[in-house]
């Protein structure tokens, strides 16, 4: 073959090489990409990340304390080819609003309230519950009014019992449960500092240099934000109304007996693996992973939970509708 012939040859080969690329992500569903909107609820802008085809089981992730949907950044796409996926902002975290104390009402019935009209206004119908640190107080509330609208539970370091609050993270906070002052709400805004922050995501990983900077680089500005450690405050109140409720969610979950999937950072020091194995108490279709890792377990184990995710919802969704 000439040189002339060889040159016409790569030139057609790469050619056909980009077209062919091109029209593999031209032919790829846009319902794969991850869309970033908001929804107004009385007042308030909600924001959300939501990508998968809309007629597919619906996933609603519940995001932790002191993040917000970021950190279902990689876990969304991880699923939307299969499942319809939403994860909301709550108010006062991530780019949802965040009006100050005297504006409106920080407290986890509050937020488990405009989280269920937010259900009501994207229609969803029927869903699977994420439930992640306060993603658990919320999605239990949702849980226990709505059951009929619950297919399966999904776990991961989200408490329902009071094994779960047996360790020294809580003692400071259960002073202030019991006497709400200045003094015990001061010492509790250590929690909120940039050292707290990574302290949250890096203790208990089994390899620090694993944890993208890029999580509490989004999540500190937030929390320096004016008037958001008063926001932060009230919540640490609020969590206190939560295990008088322990009782209510423990039923719901024996008498309706969600499938449910436990994937828990086994090392997180607020929620210790003690929280996770009261679950089998009352739960008939369990099914239980401890990680080794933190709080924060999918930044390190993210493609494991993907992974039990997608067979464990693929036998407890319907994935032909």
């Amino acid at each position: 073959m000439s040189v002339r012939n060889q040159i016409r040859f790569i030139l057609i080969l790469t050619v056909s090489s980009i077209s062919f690329l091109f029209h593999a992500r031209a032919a790829e569903p846009d319902s794969y990409q991850v869309k970033y909107q908001t929804v107004q609820i009385e007042g308030l802008d909600i924001f959300y990340r939501e990508a998968g085809p809309a007629d597919a089981p619906t996933l609603l992730l519940l995001h932790g304390f002191p993040t917000s949907s970021h950190m279902f950044r990689n876990l969304i796409p991880a699923l939307s080819d299969k499942y319809h996926v939403i994860a909301p902002d709550y108010p006062g975290f991530g780019y949802s609003s965040a009006p100050p104390v005297d504006k409106f009402d920080y407290t986890f019935d509050n937020l488990a309230r405009i989280m269920e009209k937010f259900t009501r206004q994207l229609q969803l119908n029927k869903y699977s519950l994420y439930l992640m640190d306060y993603g658990a107080p919320i999605g239990f509330r949702l849980a226990v009014q709505h059951p009929e609208r619950i297919e399966t539970l999904i776990i991961q370091n989200g408490n329902a019992y009071e094994e779960g609050l047996d360790n020294p993270f809580w003692e400071p906070v259960k002073v202030y449960w019991k006497e709400r002052t200045s003094t015990h709400g001061n010492q509790l805004r250590s929690l909120l500092t940039l050292d707290a922050t990574k302290w949250q995501y890096t203790t208990g990983v089994r390899n620090v240099k694993a944890i993208s900077p890029d999580t509490w680089g989004h999540v500190q500005p937030l929390l320096d934000r004016p008037g958001n450690q008063e926001i932060q405050l009230a919540l640490f109140y609020s969590y206190g109304s939560n295990p008088p409720l322990y009782p209510q969610w423990q039923e719901y979950l024996r008498k309706y007996q969600p499938p449910t999937l436990i994937v828990w950072g086994k090392n997180d020091q607020i929620f210790p693996a003690a929280g996770a194995y009261p679950y089998k108490r009352d739960l008939n279709k369990l099914e239980f992973h401890l990680l080794d890792t933190g709080h924060f377990a999918l930044e390190e184990e993210g493609t494991t939970i993907a992974r039990l995710m997608r067979k464990f919802l693929s036998q407890h969704t319907d994935t032909a509708r």
